[in-house]
């Protein structure tokens, strides 16, 4: 496969820092400091703009957040300033962040009358101003799954470039950038020039969205590819997925799994409104959520699910989830248990002291002393810089209340191995045991 290597055409220029959600270390954050993961599902609002009620009964089942469909005018009627407008406002309304997409582009170079990403930054920039002030709300998706499986090659030097027209045109929202293949990245152009097209962002702001259908139907398949991303510091949500497809069938549950334990944010294909044979993708039927589909109850109430892992965004108030621990409810301990030039073995234990049982946990610290972790068990380890994430192995997800569990280490070091002093479970900061 070849790659595009050639020079962009816009130079890159330092800009404001954003006034919104922005990226750090590979993660999403609010603008007061607070990591913000999706959870969520797609409306297809430019084809059902009359269904306003969705977004309410979509916060009711407890998203976090909306990607809403969007038209630009190329293949579907242009939805205008004032209904992006309109959109937003429902979006806050009901607490929801607005994930906002293009979905002309879907296919292009391949689907007949597909818009280009260029097209897509035009539309951009015409509702403009029902966007400026909204980047605590809002994160720009580009363009809906811009490549199909033909012209592909252009995908890093397209997004770079338009992303960089975004950032010219005023534009200091969190950008979302979508994978070619019809978003399934089958041949891996996003996931190995997703470093260079970060990099051509001059805020630094840009989250890649995969959308993981038939081509991720094993396990393996799912963990490879969000664990590259988290390896590389790079920030990657699942932008679309479903429990079946006409291309084979997605493993939604490791998927679910695997998201959760490195806190990769998701959003489900789609609450309602499919046809051509896809309808199976329904959440609920006849956008009624008193009709919860067997997709819908999945989604919404199965383990790793939205209910159990959806947290609201704290620019609305948005707390801790019910599986994670109040403030103060959890102790941690620290422990070389042996050392030796250059290397170590340590030991982190954390006690669950509330009064109910976590279910699906992750231990959080940071080295201050520049070590690397090599080994890990009773856990898996994600180390992005100095921050480490342990996250549950399958067979140890729940901590019952009073109980603990003992993370097991090895790790490197150089000049000295200060010990971390900060741990947190979950979203909490535990307290020394």
């Amino acid at each position: 496969m070849a790659f595009v290597t050639a020079a962009l055409c816009m130079p890159v220029t330092a800009s404001a820092a954003p006034a919104g959600f922005h990226v750090s270390g590979g993660k999403l954050y609010e603008s007061n400091g607070n990591e913000f993961v999706m959870r969520g599902v797609n409306h297809a609002h430019t084809w059902y703009q009359q269904q306003t009620g969705s977004f309410a009964d979509i916060k009711a089942l407890g998203a976090n957040t909306v990607r809403v469909v969007l038209a630009s005018g190329q293949r579907w009627t242009k939805n205008d300033t004032a209904d992006v407008a309109n959109v937003v406002s429902l979006c806050k309304q009901n607490k929801l962040i607005c994930v906002l997409e293009v979905h002309d582009t879907t296919g292009y170079g391949e689907q007949s009358g597909a818009a280009t990403l260029a097209q897509a930054v035009d539309y951009w920039l015409s509702v403009k101003s029902a966007l400026a002030g909204q980047e605590k709300y809002v994160i720009v998706n580009i363009g809906n799954e811009p490549y199909g499986n033909q012209g592909y090659q252009t995908w890093a030097s397209d997004t770079s470039t338009a992303i960089q027209r975004l950032r010219a045109g005023g534009f200091t929202h969190t950008i979302m950038v979508d994978a070619p293949n019809w978003g399934q990245d089958w041949t891996f152009t996003m996931r190995d020039n997703a470093a260079q097209v970060f990099e051509s962002d001059p805020d630094r702001n840009t989250v890649f969205s995969i959308h993981m259908y038939g081509v991720f139907d094993t396990a393996a398949e799912i963990n490879d590819y969000l664990t590259r991303f988290r390896t590389a510091g790079l920030p990657i949500v699942v932008g679309e997925f479903g429990h079946d497809h006409s291309d084979g069938n997605p493993d939604e549950d490791t998927i679910l799994a695997t998201t959760r334990s490195m806190g990769i944010g998701y959003l489900g294909w789609s609450w309602s409104g499919n046809g051509g044979g896809v309808e199976y993708l329904d959440m609920v039927t006849n956008f009624d959520p008193a009709q919860l589909t067997t997709w819908g109850q999945r989604l919404f109430n199965g383990t790793d699910g939205i209910k159990a892992t959806s947290r609201e965004a704290t620019v609305y108030g948005g707390g801790t989830p019910d599986p994670d621990p109040e403030p103060g409810a959890c102790t941690a301990s620290y422990h070389v248990v042996g050392q030796w030039q250059d290397g170590f073995q340590g030991e982190v234990t954390v006690t669950n002291r509330q009064a109910t049982t976590i279910d699906g946990w992750q231990v959080r610290w940071t080295f201050p002393s520049g070590q690397r972790v090599t080994n890990m068990w009773h856990a898996t380890p994600t180390q992005t810089g100095a921050d480490v994430v342990a996250a549950n192995a399958s067979y140890n997800p729940r901590i019952p209340a009073g109980g603990s569990v003992t993370i097991g280490f090895t790790a490197s070091w150089s000049g000295t191995n200060t010990d971390p002093t900060t741990f947190a479970l979950n979203t909490t900061t535990c307290t020394a045991a």
